[in-house]
């Protein structure tokens, strides 16, 4: 069965009930799981917390005082979303799209970051609760555009395919109503993680990417735009691993993190109307217009590539230009909290 065949029979169960891989895609799991489990003896050990982001990125454009106000950035998801593998807080991924959203926009960034180490997609429901109604739950301004990161935890953890694709689509529906753009990053490729043995590569390679295409029909139906993280470290990481990944082999070094942010930045800003290129098709750039469940298995196999919705059935396969995040000094706010933690491990 096709990859994009497969993505769509998960995001059909997701949305109506039922469906899924099947019998083999959980022995598939299973297997990865097996594997992983003994991979991680090693991935995570010694790692300290992730470190707290969250603050004012860009004064130099204008306090929040200032008309209109800070960007608001709600950042979601996982250990790579929350930062895990690296010391300081302006190595963190969110920290890294603040920088670079507020060097874009020429405006402040205001910057939340409620990612958990370990989550999995059925922690969005209360990552998304912070976001929105606040810690006391007094309500809080919605955030103007949100990162996600999630998918890894749940292959790793066998969550049904379904399961994890409702919760997502549960989490990003929620945000839109509240008013936010929604970025995904995409399932990574667990087969290019070194722990992860042959035969077993193949396997976590398929699964993941079936994951991603579902993530990906079943957001881009709200409205939502993906950025495949696929096998975006791969090359690098044969090239130069330990530059790429951190001492765990698994999580991403700060190296490893500012790519996957350079990867999300375009679509990030495209998703707010700031980036200089348009959502047309630029041919140029080997771009398409696709079904929805073909754009998405298509983005799965090739990282970095954003889908966003079209026309009707339609999306658009894009292959942004990608921009150095700029560095950044952290914020008096950041700064502060930079020795706590993003939630338990």
């Amino acid at each position: 069965m096709s990859r994009a065949r497969t993505a769509r029979r998960i995001a059909a169960g997701a949305a109506y009930g039922g469906g899924g891989l099947g019998l083999v895609g959980v022995a598939a799991v299973g297997l990865v799981l097996a594997e992983m489990q003994f991979a991680k003896r090693t991935v995570g050990s010694g790692l300290p917390d992730p470190p707290r982001a969250d603050g004012l990125y860009g004064s130099e454009f204008g306090g929040p005082e200032q008309s209109p106000g800070p960007l608001r950035l709600g950042m979601l998801g996982d250990s790579t979303a929350a930062g895990l593998g690296v010391r300081r807080a302006r190595q963190t991924p969110a920290a890294l799209l603040a920088s670079g959203l507020a060097a874009v926009a020429e405006r402040p960034v205001e910057l939340r970051n409620v990612a958990v180490s370990g989550a999995m997609s059925d922690d969005l429901d209360r990552q998304v609760g912070l976001l929105l109604d606040g810690p006391a739950g007094e309500g809080a301004p919605a955030p103007d555009v949100c990162v996600i990161m999630i998918g890894a935890n749940d292959v790793t953890r066998r969550m049904p395919p379904t399961q994890s694709v409702r919760c997502l689509t549960s989490a990003v529906r929620r945000l839109r109503l509240a008013g936010a753009e929604v970025v995904v990053g995409t399932c990574p490729d667990l087969g290019t993680i070194e722990p992860v043995y042959q035969p077993l590569r193949w396997v976590a390679r398929r699964v993941s990417r079936q994951l991603a295409a579902a993530q990906t029909i079943g957001v881009v139906a709200l409205g939502a735009r993906t950025v495949s993280m696929g096998d975006l470290l791969g090359p690098e990481f044969a090239a130069n691993p330990r530059e790429m990944f951190g001492p765990d082999s698994y999580h991403p070094s700060a190296e490893g993190y500012a790519t996957a942010a350079m990867a999300v930045l375009p679509t990030l800003c495209a998703a707010l109307g700031l980036w200089p290129e348009s959502d047309r098709l630029d041919v140029s750039r080997d771009e398409d217009m696709l079904l929805v469940a073909k754009a998405a298995s298509a983005a799965a196999g090739q990282a970095g590539t954003e889908v966003t919705a079209a026309r009707g059935p339609w999306a658009l396969l894009k292959h942004r230009r990608r921009r150095r995040v700029p560095g950044e000094e952290l914020p008096e706010s950041a700064t502060a909290s930079a020795t706590g933690v993003s939630g338990p491990a």
